[in-house]
C-alpha cells in the first residue's frame, strides 16, 4: 500500500474471496500402497491424505476461471479495472493465462490484464500489486487468480506433494472479509531450491535447501515485520503459513515460535492444513487457499470474529518471502460453518493409482503445441477444448 494511505483513512484489502480445485482426486494411501511406501510416510511425515489431479480438459486457466466464476457470481464486475493472474504453471511465454480467463468470464475489454511470476509467492506479490492499484483509486476493485497445478514426475519425493488449485481474490476498498495492514516484513535471497527452466513440465528441487530457506524467510520476514512496527504476534488470533506439504507449516510455526520465544502451538490454523491436506500443493494459491478455511472454519471450535487480526506468512522459491497481517471484516462470521471447500474436495471423482499414472505420463509426453481435441472429461464449467497451431481453445459448459 502506498505510503499515508492508511492515514487518508482508505482501508484496502480482500472483499470476498473463492476456492477451486480439479476434477480428479487421487488417494496417497493408495498411492503409498502402490509404491511399497509405509503409508504413514505420506499421512504423518508429510501431513497429506490426498491429492488434487487435473483432468485432460483442466489446466491452470481453468481452475482459475471457475473460481473466478463463482466469486463473480456474487459479487458483480462493477468497477473491476484489472485482472492479475499468478501463477507457476504458465502455459504461454508471452500471453497471460489471464487473457482466457477475461474471455471466458466475459469481462469488460476497458481493463488491463497481466500475468505474475516468482514460485508460490506470486499471489502475494499480486495481491500487494493490487492493493497499491485500489489505494491510488479507491473506485476501482480488482480481480486477483492465484491458480497452479503443482507437478512432479513419478516416483520422485516430490510425487507425493502434487495437487491443483485456485483462489480467486477480489480486492476493493472498504474490504469486508479482510482489511489488509499498511506494513508487512519482506525477506529476499537469491537459492537454487526449486526451479523449472524453459521447456520442463516438471520442478527441479533442492528439499533440503528448500526446506532451510523457507523457514530462513518465516524468521527474517518477521523480523524485518517487528522493525516496521507491525504487530506483535500476541495481536495475532491465527497464523497461516503457505504449505508446500502440512509439515512445512508445522516447521514455519516452530521456527516462528523460537524467534519470537513463545510456544505458538495454539496459534496453528488446522482447518488450512486440513485443506491442503486434501488438496495438495496448490503453489500460489496455497497460503491462500488455508486462509478460505480459516474464514469458513475458524478457530477449533471457534468463529473468527470480526476485529480479530490474523497474520499470515507467503514463501516463493528461489526466494521470496513476505509476513503480512490484516484485520478480519464482517463478512467473514457469514462464511463460517458452511462446509462450501469440503463440499468441493468431497465432489472430485476418485481416481485409481493406474489410471493418475497414465494420465500423469500422458500428459508428460505431449508437448503444448501439439494438435489435439480434447474429449470432455471435466464437470467443472470451462475447460480446455483443443489445440491448434499452438494455440489453446477454451470453452464454457
Amino acid at each position: 500500500m502506498p505510503r499515508g494511505a492508511s492515514e487518508r483513512g482508505i482501508s484496502v484489502g480482500i472483499h470476498d474471496l473463492e476456492v477451486a480445485t480439479s476434477h480428479f482426486v487421487v488417494s496417497l494411501s493408495e498411492l503409498a500402497e502402490h509404491n511399497g511406501t509405509d503409508p504413514a510416510k505420506y499421512l504423518i511425515g508429510l501431513g497429506q491424505r490426498e491429492m488434487s489431479f487435473p483432468a485432460p480438459d483442466e489446466d491452470a486457466v481453468t481452475i482459475g476461471a471457475e473460481a473466478a466464476a463463482e466469486l463473480l457470481a456474487r459479487t458483480g464486475v462493477e468497477g473491476i479495472t484489472t485482472l492479475l493472474f499468478a501463477t507457476e504453471s504458465g502455459i504461454d511465454q508471452s500471453k497471460a493465462a489471464g487473457l482466457w480467463v477475461h474471455r471466458l468470464l466475459g469481462l469488460p475489454a476497458s481493463m488491463r490484464v497481466a500475468e505474475v511470476k516468482q514460485a508460490c509467492y506470486g499471489g502475494t506479490a499480486a495481491l500487494q500489486a493490487a492493493a497499491g492499484m485500489v489505494a491510488r483509486a479507491p473506485q476501482e476493485r480488482v480481480l486477483v487468480i492465484a491458480s497452479d497445478v503443482a507437478r512432479y514426475a513419478l516416483d520422485s519425493p516430490g510425487e507425493p506433494t502434487q495437487g491443483a488449485g485456485a483462489v480467486a481474490m477480489l480486492v476493493s476498498a472498504a474490504p469486508a472479509l479482510v482489511e489488509l495492514d499498511p506494513v508487512s516484513g519482506r525477506f529476499t535471497a537469491e537459492v537454487d531450491d526449486f526451479w523449472r527452466p524453459n521447456g520442463m513440465l516438471e520442478a527441479l528441487v533442492d528439499g533440503e535447501l528448500s526446506v532451510a530457506a523457507y523457514l530462513d524467510g518465516v524468521e527474517s520476514s518477521w523480523l524485518d515485520l517487528a522493525a516496521r512496527g507491525g504487530p506483535s504476534v500476541e495481536r495475532l488470533a491465527a497464523i497461516l503459513f503457505h504449505q508446500p506439504f502440512g509439515k512445512m507449516a508445522q516447521k514455519g510455526l516452530r521456527r516462528l515460535s523460537s524467534v519470537v520465544g513463545r510456544d505458538l502451538d495454539g496459534a496453528g490454523n488446522t482447518a488450512g492444513e486440513a485443506i491442503n491436506s486434501r488438496m495438495g500443493n496448490s503453489y500460489a494459491a496455497s497460503v491462500y487457499a488455508a486462509l478460505a478455511g480459516l474464514l469458513e472454519y475458524g478457530l477449533g471450535e471457534e468463529p473468527l470474529s470480526t476485529g480479530d487480526r490474523i497474520g499470515w506468512f507467503s514463501y516463493g522459491s528461489g526466494s521470496v518471502s513476505e509476513f503480512l497481517t490484516g484485520t478480519v471484516g464482517p463478512a467473514a462470521t457469514t462464511r463460517s460453518g458452511s462446509g462450501g471447500i469440503a463440499a468441493k474436495l468431497d465432489a472430485r471423482a476418485a481416481l485409481g493409482v493406474p489410471e493418475y499414472r497414465a494420465l500423469h505420463t500422458a500428459r508428460g509426453e505431449t508437448p503444448e503445441v501439439t494438435d489435439r481435441l480434447l474429449p470432455r472429461t471435466t464437470r467443472g464449467r470451462f475447460r480446455l477444448a483443443e489445440v491448434r497451431g499452438g494455440a489453446r481453445r477454451y470453452e464454457g459448459v
